[in-house]
């Protein structure tokens, strides 16, 4: 267990010793929240005149399918192109330690950020602003969402760039399967019967939604929960098998 997290503390330490994590942290809040406040769309905060965060919540998940993969992408493959990696399975540690623990070093950055976003409620409702009152049981929910997602979109990062060397290729496989996956819930929208049931059932977009009005659906929970669970595992054999190679 002490090895788990001191392999999550470096890697979460490495992130803030390159200027990734800075530049990820103002580009991806200042990008939310100039889609925050002037959505071109329509339904940006001025826009549609009431005390709500949805658009906050609906963009999020959108900036996460570029910030995670840029995040994510040199876990296993930066180890295993400079050779690091072999020297670390060396060590006495367990496989389980080594991905877990690269895989809370990464989910660490991007909750930070996350975090970083609760200064818009803050700001707009509690203080400097009093902008009106706010119903907070869909914000939890919409946090709690945006957690979860967060937390099998990283996963599904680690299993990338656990199955290449290459950092570029990690990076656009990572970013291709997570827009792929949130592009379903649009077909969703545009289909009927069970094309679209099947497409509303693997998109992250329609599973996310009930979390933005504020239902908490143990099914969606269960589904981000799954996708985290089956990355890691399989991102561990990815590394087993190059122990054993």
């Amino acid at each position: 267990m002490n090895a788990l997290f001191t392999i999550a503390r470096r890697e979460f330490r490495s992130y803030w010793d390159s200027p990734l994590a800075y530049v990820v942290i103002c580009l991806g809040f200042l990008a939310l929240g100039v889609v925050f406040f002037t959505n071109v769309s329509g339904q940006g905060f001025w826009q549609v005149d009431r005390a709500t965060l949805q658009g906050l919540f609906e963009f999020a998940p959108i900036g996460m399918i570029v910030l995670v993969p840029v995040i994510t992408m040199r876990l296993m493959a930066e180890e295993r192109s400079s050779g690091t990696l072999e020297m670390l399975i060396t060590l006495p540690v367990r496989d389980s330690e080594v991905v877990l623990g690269k895989y809370l070093g990464a989910l660490g950055l991007v909750l930070v950020l996350v975090a970083s976003t609760l200064i818009y409620p803050i700001a707009m409702f509690k203080w400097p602003w009093n902008l009106g009152a706010i119903d907070l049981n869909p914000v939890f929910s919409a946090y709690l969402g945006l957690v979860l997602y967060c937390a099998a979109a990283v996963s599904l990062g680690l299993l990338i760039s656990s199955l290449t060397t290459s950092q570029s290729i990690a990076f656009f496989l990572t970013l291709l399967i997570l827009a792929a996956l949130w592009i379903l819930g649009v077909g969703a929208e545009h289909t009927k019967g069970t094309l679209s049931e099947v497409l509303a059932y693997a998109s992250t977009r329609s599973r996310l939604e009930g979390f933005t009005k504020g239902v908490i659906d143990t099914r969606d929970i269960v589904f981000f929960l799954s996708i985290t669970v089956l990355c890691l595992v399989f991102s561990f054999r990815a590394l087993e098998r190059r122990r054993w190679a």
